[in-house]
This record gives structure tokens, C-alpha cells and sequence, in this order.
């Protein structure tokens, strides 16, 4: 029975294991964007979360925790320096994984996983906020009624004139 063993193993030894998600996730760190097949994907989630979070407190003590995990000096670096400066106060959640279809080979379901805050399409678009508008009756305007009797007429005139000429 497999009761209590959730993680996903890829079909990999241990070790081959261990080592594609550090290599993944110091891709991911370094590009800030990768494309993989789903299940690779939710494995890395799981597995980068909890070094990002360690990220967040900047000493010595953290940093050789995912020096041991990652294994790659530079990717440690950009990790603490950059990605926990601008995801600092986030609680949780510093991945998103979008679907991107269906691999042509042996149609594996692939997707791109992401760091949240480094996807300017998503962060451009939540940043701004729709005005709320109220739906009025249109009997009322502001305007006086010469001004909307002249705009409807001026559009008119020119039709007319138009073809004459």
C-alpha cells in the first residue's frame, strides 16, 4: 500500500530525480520562465516554494540550505538578490502554471511555469482598476437641448453634401 507517498517519481531513480529539479529550478530562477510537461511542473512547484520562501530571510544559514538544494552558486545569488526583493510580501504562491496544449510526440500535456511577479501581462492588467460605471436612464443628459438638437443634425448635412459634389 502507498499510503503517505504522494510525490510524483517521474519514472527516475532518487537521484536522477533530485538532480532534474535542481537543474529546473535553477532554469526557472535564472529565466524567471520555463516550458516542461505538467507533472515535471508540480513536482517543481513543490519544490521551489519552500526555497523561495528561504529566500526571504537573507543570512548565511539560508543561503547555504539552498546552496545545498540547488547547487549552483549563481542561481543562489540571483534567488536571494533579486526574486525575494520583489516578491518579498507575498505570502505564498510565487509560481503560476499556464497549459500550453499537448506535446506532438508522444502527446504529453505541456506547460510554462512562471514566478508570478515577472509576468508583466498579468501584473499590467490586475494593476489597474475597471471604474465603476452606473447605468442611467438616457432621457436625462447634461447637455442643453440646442447642442444635442445641432449634433444630430451636423452628420446629416454632410451626408447630403457628400454626394452633390
Amino acid at each position: 500500500m502507498r499510503h503517505q507517498k504522494k510525490n510524483n517519481h517521474l519514472g527516475r531513480t532518487d537521484a536522477h530525480r533530485k538532480a532534474m529539479l535542481s537543474n529546473m529550478a535553477s532554469s526557472l530562477i535564472m529565466h524567471k520562465r520555463i516550458n516542461t510537461t505538467l507533472a515535471k511542473a508540480k513536482e517543481l512547484r513543490k519544490y521551489i516554494e519552500p526555497l523561495v520562501t528561504r529566500s526571504k530571510n537573507d543570512t548565511t544559514h539560508s543561503r547555504r540550505i539552498v546552496f545545498g538544494q540547488l547547487h549552483n552558486k549563481f542561481a543562489v545569488t540571483e534567488l536571494f538578490r533579486e526574486i525575494s526583493q520583489k516578491i518579498g510580501d507575498r505570502p505564498g504562491g510565487y509560481t503560476r502554471i499556464l497549459k500550453t496544449g499537448f506535446r506532438k510526440g508522444d502527446n504529453a500535456e505541456m506547460c510554462l511555469i512562471e514566478f508570478v511577479d515577472y509576468n508583466e501581462t498579468y501584473t499590467q492588467a490586475g494593476g489597474k482598476k475597471k471604474s465603476t460605471r452606473t447605468r442611467r436612464s438616457s432621457k436625462k443628459s447634461n447637455k442643453p437641448a440646442e447642442a444635442v438638437a445641432e449634433t444630430t443634425e451636423a452628420p446629416a448635412a454632410e451626408a447630403t453634401e457628400t454626394p452633390a459634389e
